[in-house]
């Protein structure tokens, strides 16, 4: 069985592209019976740009509830919070002191930031070495990742060799995974959505807000009647990724023939976002507004986790000397 690990930033409630370009591929791998998950919530990597503590307990919420809302089977796999696994701190130390000033200078992380130092945090600078403690600390074979942290993975295979070579075999050499058709989600204004350019559909919206952030989505000035080319269109390209093949082929051809304005097409959008995610929003909101419950699943996580954790922590510590 293969150990799969994701880390899951926690930098706000996941929208339209978050779910369908991560969230529902990774639920769907995790549901094979060959793989093992231990998908984690990244709290503690968050603190490096997040500082505010109630923007950061929302977060942790509204994630583990998005998660959750769509699927995630934490009874199968495992659902936690970095925060919640002290070990993963003890173990960073420790591989801090394996890990060379060069090999974190030359990451992408600190790198593309050098330029501006005073805005660099130490916990940017060791962002990598506690990224490869959260792996190596339950033993991972697989990380999914996007390209721009492969060379993540490949700091950790170097420390988890490092320390295997000097101390003895104890770490999984971990591997990159990456996924080459990721699904790029169009924002309401072309442009890939994100939270950095605020162009994002939040699904978990009332109906009242999410109805009037689909209709700001950007579109020509192209009048009713005319025949529109659907391909150019922001509100066809995100209505296609979620609606079925025969609503799409409906909607194709009403831009073709004419007769048929962008506010049509952005009610049909609002009204298959509400058919398509119906539960999770429902599931989502009873989850956020009944937080005793979201913490007792991820307290059953934790607990599990703990237990993978401090076994690979005995053994390093007493490789150690400690």
């Amino acid at each position: 069985m293969a150990r799969i690990l994701t880390g899951i930033q926690s930098s706000g409630v996941p929208h339209l592209g978050n779910i369908l370009g991560a969230i529902l591929p990774a639920i769907q791998m995790s549901k094979d019976p060959a793989n093992e998950s231990f998908f984690f919530i990244a709290d503690l990597h968050s603190l490096t740009t997040i500082k505010n503590a109630d923007d950061r307990k929302h977060n942790i919420n509204a994630v583990a509830a998005a998660w959750i809302a769509f699927g995630f089977d934490t009874n199968k796999n495992l659902l936690y919070r970095q925060s919640m696994i002290p070990e993963v701190c003890e173990l960073t130390w420790y591989l801090n002191c394996l890990t060379p000033y060069p090999m974190l200078a030359n990451a992408h992380s600190f790198k593309d930031k050098s330029e501006k130092l005073f805005d660099v945090n130490a916990g940017l600078f060791t962002y990598p070495v506690l990224m490869a403690a959260d792996i190596l600390l339950y033993q991972a074979n697989r990380v999914p990742v996007g390209k721009d942290q492969i060379q993540h993975i490949e700091i950790t295979r170097d420390i988890a060799q490092k320390f295997n070579t000097q101390y003895g075999p104890i770490f999984t050499l971990p591997e990159a995974e990456t996924n080459n058709d990721v699904m790029i989600v169009p924002g309401i204004d072309g442009q890939k959505m994100s939270k950095s350019y605020q162009n994002f559909i939040d699904i978990f919206q009332t109906d009242k807000e999410l109805l009037k952030t689909i209709k700001s989505i950007v579109t020509d000035s192209l009048p009713l009647e005319a025949s529109k080319d659907p391909y150019t269109c922001n509100v066809f390209n995100i209505y296609k990724l979620i609606a079925s093949p025969a609503e799409t082929e409906t909607m194709r051809q009403n831009y073709i023939n004419g007769g048929y304005g962008y506010g049509h097409a952005k009610q049909e959008l609002y009204e298959a976002i509400i058919r398509k995610f119906s539960s999770a929003r429902e599931e989502y909101l009873f989850l956020m507004n009944n937080l005793g419950a979201l913490h007792h699943i991820l307290e059953k996580g934790e607990e599990r986790a703990r237990i993978y954790a401090q076994d690979t922590l005995r053994k390093v510590r007493e490789r150690l000397g400690y």
